[in-house]
């Protein structure tokens, strides 16, 4: 089993514990709010991230062949979606981030419970983590 595959796997299950759609929007809220500090003189335009409703800021990386990702938004739920999508694959390699299809968007069941607006935003994040993750050079065997 891959790290991405991991998370996925523990991501899926803690939200198999709420029963109803208004617990797993307080729990994607309270994720959120436990993003690292994003500094404010990051909050540029070129850090901005375009498709999403609410400001999104997102800086990315790489240590070696691993993506680095920092990201915030204005928005409570945004925010809580870029904390699922940090766990998955944040300090992943370049390589099975672009091998690993976001199937765990499906399985939580955020396609059916987003509005369009905010799936738009999710697909414009998964976009720039797999442009990201492109960019960095793969490592030499």
């Amino acid at each position: 089993m891959t790290e991405i595959e991991q998370a996925e796997r523990e991501l899926i299950e803690e939200f198999q514990f709420f029963d109803n759609w208004m617990d797993r929007y307080q729990y994607l809220i309270d994720l959120g709010r436990k993003l690292p500090p994003f500094p404010e003189d990051w909050k540029t335009e070129e850090l901005r991230l375009h498709g999403c409703q609410s400001q999104v800021w997102m800086k990315t990386g790489a240590q070696g062949d691993r993506l680095q990702i920092q990201a915030i938004s204005d928005s409570a739920i945004v925010s809580g979606l870029i904390a699922i999508l940090m766990r998955v694959y944040n300090g992943r390699r370049a390589a099975e981030i672009l091998q690993s299809p976001p199937g765990f968007i499906k399985a939580i069941g955020l396609d059916e419970h987003l509005s369009p607006t905010r799936s738009n935003g999710l697909r414009a994040m998964i976009n720039a983590i797999g442009k990201a993750a492109a960019a960095i050079p793969a490592k030499a065997s």
